[in-house]
């Protein structure tokens, strides 16, 4: 919607998001240039140029040869959209609902541990412009700030959302407050666990996500060659030192992290990343660890890419999954994530009670709706944000979150579509799976 009078935006149910393609359009006029290029390979380019070597392997490293990475990219390359046309879509919502709540989009961050290595604030501008937009955060147990620092800011980002609306309703009526997720990689410390747990319900998260795919980092040959690992320089360790069980077993082994970070550092991440492979039971475990503390709020499973471990994860009562590759971080040689997602989601797409939602390789507007369309309730965003954090922090952040968001409007005006509802499987025209549609990036 390019006109900002135009009557329909009043009755829209949320902010007319695309108005942020005028308004890049209109600062050349006063006198201004838009912060940077949104497009996915400018905001790679423009990242490496402000990270140091190391910020930059880190932020672009994937396990072994990068061929799952390559993956996640052709599955959504062979699944094109078949636009509707003549459809009034002028009062059109991008709102949806996960677990009760209402967003202002079918969009929400990703967890990505490490935040410091790519700005000085690490998680806090991130976890604020969330609450700005009305997104959900999601928080590694990797992050490098404290859970309390994280939840203060993504409730200031809320706070500064609704003061600027005027409106007395909570967060204002376009854009609703985003609910939280607490990512938990799980110690090999019960009593930790449950602390981590703990803090994260007292601090306003309203969902648990345990990612199962990372008992220790994949083999990332950039990172290793260059003994590139964060924690073990003393760095990004904030979550886990402010913690009380943890500070207790530092004390234990007589290690004080302001005389030692290097040594906190390591204890820190060795205790979550820890090579000890978790089973089912473990999973159970630690859901209804969370059901006890946090009064039955949902848990979900990431990393998830078989049909059956989907099945076993619905039969075992879990709220939901994130069918996720870690965005072909840990396993190389896998599948892209979104084949797994089509195959999941025709065998558990119509499960009540369970919600499945996506993640990895997700590169604008279209890979959302494409990943929307094959069954996916929410889909999480990565790499797109990490690049806006390392660009111009906060409003890195907050450029590249408003161009997708704005991306995601412009499209469903264009393709007819009036909800989000309204995304499924007709929207497509499928391929056949087919690897080797990128070949020139293939050694990448």
């Amino acid at each position: 919607m390019s006109d900002p009078k135009s009557p329909h935006i009043e009755r829209r149910d949320g902010p007319s998001w695309g108005l942020y393609q005028r308004e890049n359009f209109w600062k050349f006029n006063d006198g201004q240039v838009p912060l940077f290029n949104t497009h996915p390979d400018k905001l790679e380019e423009l990242a490496k140029a402000r990270l140091t070597q190391n910020g930059w392997y880190y932020a672009s490293s994937n396990a072994g040869l990068s061929y799952t990475h390559l993956a996640n990219r052709e599955a959504f390359f062979r699944h094109k959209i078949v636009p509707h046309q003549l459809v009034d879509t002028n009062e059109r919502s991008m709102r949806t609902e996960i677990f009760g709540q209402k967003v202002s989009a079918p969009i929400g961050i990703a967890p990505i541990g490490i935040n410091k290595i790519y700005h000085p604030q690490g998680e806090l501008p991130v976890a604020k412009v969330a609450g700005e937009l009305g997104i959900p955060y999601s928080l590694s147990t990797a992050g490098s700030c404290p859970i309390e620092d994280v939840a203060c800011a993504n409730d200031a980002g809320r706070e500064a959302t609704r003061s600027a609306s005027g409106n007395g309703d909570a967060h204002g009526a376009k854009i609703p407050p985003g609910p939280r997720f607490f990512q938990l990689y799980m110690p090999h410390d019960d009593e930790l666990t449950i602390s981590l747990l703990t803090r994260a319900h007292k601090s306003g998260f309203t969902a648990c996500i345990l990612t199962t795919d990372t008992w220790q980092l994949g083999w990332r040959h950039d990172d290793i060659a260059t003994s590139n690992y964060a924690f073990y320089r003393g760095i990004g360790a904030d979550l886990g030192l402010s913690d009380p069980v943890f500070q207790k077993r530092l004390a234990e082994q007589g290690i004080d992290p302001a005389k030692e970070p290097e040594k906190a550092g390591a204890m820190w991440i060795d205790s979550v990343w820890h090579g000890r492979a978790w089973s089912w039971e473990k999973a159970v475990w630690a859901r209804e660890k969370w059901r006890q503390i946090s009064g039955g709020a949902p848990f979900l499973i990431k990393g998830i890419q078989r049909v059956d471990d989907a099945t076993k994860a619905a039969d075992l009562g879990f709220e939901g999954i994130v069918v996720s590759n870690h965005a072909g971080r840990q396993v190389d040689g896998a599948i892209g994530s979104l084949d797994a997602l089509e195959a999941i989601a025709k065998k558990l797409g119509d499960r009540p009670n369970f919600a499945i939602t996506f993640d990895s390789g997700v590169r604008g507007a279209a890979d959302v709706v494409k990943a929307l369309a094959l069954g996916a309730k929410f889909v999480f965003i990565g790499r797109l944000w990490i690049w806006g954090l390392s660009i111009m922090g906060e409003a890195g952040v907050r450029h590249v979150l408003k161009g997708l968001l704005g991306d995601l409007d412009i499209l469903m005006n264009c393709a007819g579509l009036n909800t989000i509802e309204e995304i499924d499987e007709t929207l497509l025209e499928s391929l056949p799976k087919a690897y080797g549609l990128l070949a020139e990036k293939s050694k990448l």
